[in-house]
C-alpha cells in the first residue's frame, strides 16, 4: 500500500489495538488466477508458538477456502473511520481530501479444524457478546446445532508476516488548519466525523492541541 511517510503508523501496539476495535475486514486471495475477497470478522491474537495471527472463518460454500494453504500469500484489509475534508477549513487555498485509517496485513494461511476451530469461534463470539452484555455462549448450543454449523464453515489462521498501516489524519497541515478541521468535524452530527475528530486529537502532531 502506498503510504506517504507522514501518515505511516509504525507503533505495533496501536495497530494491534486498531485491528481489535475494527475487526470486520476483507480477506483477499488468489485461486487459480482468480481474485477472491470475503467481508468477514477476524480476530488478532497469538498462536501456540507466540506468533501474531489473524483468525476467522468463511462459509464452506465460499470457494475462497480452496486457497487456504501454507504456500498461499493472503491479504487482510481493515478500515477505520474516514471522512471528507473541505478546503474551506484550511488557512490557505488548497483542494479537498479524505482522512482515513487503513491497515493491510500480509501472511500465509492454514486451515483450522476441530478443537482449534471451536476455540477460535468461542473467542470471537465471546468478544462481541461481551460488548453487548449478553450471556450467550456457543458452549450452550446443543451438540446437534454446533456440529451442523461447524460443518458449514472453514476456519483459518493467517500468520502475520508484514503490516502496513496508514493513519491519514491531516498531519501535514499547519496547526491552525489542524485545529479548524477538528472543530468542524466535532460539531458535525455524523458519528464517524466525531470519531475522526477524536482520533485527530489523539495523534496531533502539534503541541498543546
Amino acid at each position: 500500500m502506498y503510504i506517504p511517510p507522514v501518515f505511516k503508523e509504525t507503533d505495533v501496539y496501536k495497530v494491534e489495538a486498531f485491528i481489535r476495535d475494527h475487526g470486520f475486514g476483507i480477506l483477499v486471495s488468489a485461486n487459480d488466477g482468480v481474485l477472491w475477497a470475503s467481508h468477514i470478522p477476524m480476530e488478532i491474537t497469538k498462536n501456540g508458538d507466540g506468533s501474531l495471527v489473524l483468525q476467522g472463518h468463511i462459509s464452506k460454500a465460499n470457494s475462497q477456502w480452496k486457497s487456504f494453504n501454507e504456500d498461499q500469500n493472503m491479504l487482510a484489509i481493515f478500515q477505520g473511520p474516514h471522512t471528507y475534508i473541505s478546503p474551506t477549513w484550511y488557512t490557505h487555498e488548497n483542494v479537498p481530501t479524505w482522512n482515513y485509517v487503513a491497515v493491510h496485513v500480509y501472511g500465509k494461511v492454514r486451515s483450522l479444524e476441530g478443537e482449534e476451530l471451536y476455540a477460535s469461534l468461542k473467542s470471537l463470539v465471546d468478544k462481541y457478546e461481551t460488548r453487548i452484555k449478553s450471556d450467550f455462549a456457543i458452549e450452550n448450543l446443543s451438540e446437534k446445532t454446533l456440529k451442523r454449523e461447524m460443518r458449514g464453515i472453514v476456519g483459518f489462521e493467517l500468520v502475520i508476516e508484514r503490516v502496513e498501516a496508514a493513519f491519514k489524519m491531516s498531519q501535514n497541515r499547519d496547526e491552525v488548519s489542524y485545529r479548524q478541521i477538528i472543530d468542524h468535524l466535532a460539531r458535525d452530527g455524523e458519528a464517524e466525523n466525531k470519531e475522526v475528530a477524536e482520533l485527530m486529537k489523539s495523534i496531533c502532531p502539534h503541541d498543546n492541541t
